[in-house]
């Protein structure tokens, strides 16, 4: 039992390669199929190219890191390559480009089908520009100078159609015109969705009608990402790589070399924003301290000419150059204060520091006022009106050249990114490649057609091997035969209603014909046990070549000097008259029907010692006749008559004809067809002769196709079956 088990479950993978080597037309279908997919893949599939550029994001240190000190180092600081890849897909930067270069605009040709690109391809182009959007159709072209349409109509495919001088726009779903107008013009126009405002140019005749559409801001930004990429090259190296790929290799370098520059103009901007901010502060504030200076210069001159000249002594003098010094850092440190508080609450070391400074500045100018309060009255008035001159004087000064300054730093502003590498005209597409494609086809078509190969195989997964009819039944294999390649010509004649050759007569030399005449010894010592000298040939279905096996086992046995007798019992659907150019009647229904003799039914053929008894016309009742006395009274006559008689029957497990015919045979095989034939289909054909108590005699597996995945040649039966429901015969027109 274990060997059993081990011979089903065991793989021959030799028997498996050489099936698929026969099968070689079907695998180099699929690869031809296959190829010819890639090639109009190929033909129907534009070019991809790629466009490149780097940029180096220099990390700088800010207010945070000069107040941490050496902490700095100490503390994870955010590294800026992962921002400035996020500002590279933002709309900040790509929302400018799309702006700039009109790229929420799409243009193409309605007829840009796979079959039309297949036969007749349109060279199409569009071209983006600040100013248009030109797109060319072969040798024409149209110029879109302005399209702002309604909210409602953005992301919609519109239909453009040129008449003339004028032009329509349609909508696709509805049908509907929307608008309309003059071409080399704007043209203006209010409905129930809103304003348009279109202007189309153009010097040519356009007769085609083309798909625009109005993209809204987020599509337009997923057209661009779709095919943009940004990351970094290395792990912390500050070098971003950007990447974008398209058909057209001008306008993809276009689009990233403007990217390149919104990007490093918004970063520029962010760097000096805040020296922006300050020239701000100084702009309001310089006006309002040069009016305080005009105005502390007129009171002090007005003094000056009201008292003359007044002596200063060298006390008030001290007096006076401690109170300009006060008031001037007193107005710096407010300046700065004002800045900080821009930037930082009021809680930030920087501001509390600030403002200790301020503090302690006020408490010497109260001190110093103190003093100066016990001065003659003359004097004191004139020290004050002169420190308010100076201290106005220098701090005017001083915030003048802070302008300047920032002014000139602004100016020289650079950022903190640098663009290493612009985009340039690439040269080669990156996709579609084309050699690795077609690789990839024949790899693929060589797979399908294996596993298709191979699918056939497993549908028609019968018995391969004669041992296991051997262990299994524990009968004899009286032959294997191989299947003969002549015998494809054999299907095709049968299906014409044309004479079928005899194998052993034509081609004698035949594989399969010698394993039919190495069989002759063991139906010799069969017929030596035999009650009788006929042979019954039978099968369990149709299709496995019982006819073939009994007329060319009959043509070798009459070759050997025997007196052979082949009978066709199958009156359902024989065609064994075909392979001796007989006519089908008389037959042997026509002398079961007692409406002909024995002698008359009798019929010589072309090959000595061989006569044969065709099937005639089918009858109705066909198992009543071989039940009937009179057929078993003609094998009492012909018996001594011949050495061998050889009867073909139907199918076993679709009529009963062959169980009533067996209990007349000495000898009854059985026919097997390799990779067909089921190992339950063979038991129960055992099991139905065993019924009866007929004792079969042994097997004959025929078709063996060494390497071979094909299915023999069926000569023979329309019979259906079902295990389930049991057998029985339907029609099929042979």
């Amino acid at each position: 039992m274990s060997q059993n088990s081990n011979t089903e479950d065991t793989i021959d993978l030799k028997e498996l390669f050489f099936s698929l080597i026969a099968q070689w037309k079907l695998i180099a279908l699929c690869v031809i199929l296959s190829l010819v997919c890639a090639l109009l893949y190929l033909r129907t599939t534009p070019d991809t190219y790629a466009v490149d550029a780097l940029v180096q994001v220099e990390e700088s240190k800010g207010t945070s890191a000069a107040l941490l000190g050496d902490l700095s180092s100490m503390i994870e600081q955010k590294q800026p390559a992962q921002t400035e890849i996020e500002l590279l897909k933002s709309r900040l930067v790509l929302g400018s480009v799309i702006k700039d270069l009109n790229l929420d605009l799409k243009i193409s040709g309605t007829e840009n089908s796979f079959f039309n690109r297949l036969l007749s391809p349109h060279d199409y182009q569009t071209t983006y520009n600040k100013n248009a959007v030109i797109f060319k159709d072969d040798a024409k072209s149209f110029d879109v100078r302005k399209f702002d349409i309604p909210t409602y109509y953005l992301d919609k495919n519109l239909l453009l159609n040129f008449n003339g001088n004028k032009y329509t726009l349609t909508d696709a779903k509805t049908k509907q015109v929307i608008f309309s107008a003059v071409t080399n013009q704007e043209s203006q126009h209010t409905s129930e969705y809103g304003t348009w405002k279109i202007a189309l140019y153009t010097q040519d005749q356009l007769k085609n009608t083309y798909n625009i559409e109005k993209m809204s801001l987020p599509a337009a930004m997923l057209s661009i990402t779709e095919n943009y990429s940004v990351a970094e090259k290395g792990k912390l190296t500050g070098i971003l790589g950007l990447n974008y790929q398209g058909q057209d290799k001008e306008h993809i370098t276009n689009v990233l070399n403007s990217i390149l520059v919104a990007y490093s103009q918004q970063n520029i901007e962010r760097r000096s924003a805040e020296t922006a901010q300050t020239l701000k502060f100084l702009d309001e504030q310089l006006p309002e301290l040069k009016q305080q200076l005009d105005v502390a210069e007129r009171e002090f001159n007005k003094f000056r000419q009201q008292y003359n000249t007044v002596d200063v002594t060298k006390e008030s003098e001290l007096y006076l150059t401690q109170s300009i010094q006060l008031e001037t850092s007193k107005a710096e440190i407010e300046q700065k204060l004002a800045e900080a508080a821009a930037k930082y609450t009021n809680e930030h070391p920087a501001m509390q520091q600030m403002n200790a400074q301020l503090g302690a500045i006020n408490k010497k100018i109260g001190e110093l006022n103190d003093t100066l309060k016990q001065l003659p009255d003359l004097q004191r008035r004139y020290l004050q009106l002169y420190r308010e001159v100076e201290v106005k004087t220098q701090l005017y000064t001083a915030l003048l050249n802070s302008y300047q300054q920032l002014r000139i730093a602004k100016a020289g502003e650079i950022g903190n990114v640098r663009i290493v590498d612009t985009a340039v005209l690439p040269i080669e597409p990156i996709k579609p490649k084309k050699l690795q494609i077609l690789i990839l086809a024949i790899f693929l078509g060589g797979f399908l057609g294996t596993l298709l190969a191979l699918l056939r195989n497993m549908m028609h997964s019968g018995i391969k091997d004669s041992n296991q009819i051997e262990n299994e039944l524990d009968l004899p294999v009286y032959a294997t035969v191989p299947r003969s390649p002549t015998q494809e010509s054999r299907i095709k004649l049968l299906k014409k209603k044309k004479s079928i050759p005899i194998l052993a007569i034509k081609n004698g030399d035949d594989i399969a014909i010698e394993s039919l005449r190495s069989m002759r010894t063991a139906i010799h010592f069969a017929l030596n046990n035999a009650k009788n000298n006929i042979i019954m040939i039978s099968g369990p279905a149709p299709e496995v070549g019982k006819s073939f096996i009994s007329t060319n086992l009959a043509a070798i046995l009459a070759q050997s000097n025997k007196r052979v007798l082949i009978i066709d019992a199958d009156m359902r659907r024989g065609y064994l008259h075909k392979y001796f150019n007989h006519d089908n009647l008389p037959g042997l229904a026509e002398y079961l029907n007692t409406q002909q003799t024995l002698d008359s039914i009798i019929k010589p053929t072309e090959i000595p010692h061989l006569d044969v008894i065709t099937r005639g016309k089918s009858p109705v009742n066909p198992s009543e006749l071989l039940s009937s006395a009179k057929f078993a009274a003609m094998f009492e006559q012909l018996s001594p008559m011949y050495d061998h008689i050889i009867i073909d029957t139907p199918p076993v497990l679709a009529v009963t004809d062959g169980i009533i015919i067996s209990q007349y045979a000495g000898v009854n095989l059985v026919i097997a067809r390799y990779a067909k034939s089921q190992m339950k289909e063979l038991e129960l054909t055992v099991n139905r002769f065993e019924q009866v108590g007929v004792k079969v005699n042994g097997f004959i597996l025929n078709d063996i196709q060494r390497g071979s995945g094909g299915y023999g040649y069926g000569y023979g039966y329309g019979y259906g079956y079902n295990y389930a429901y049991g057998y029985k015969a339907s029609k099929n027109n042979d």
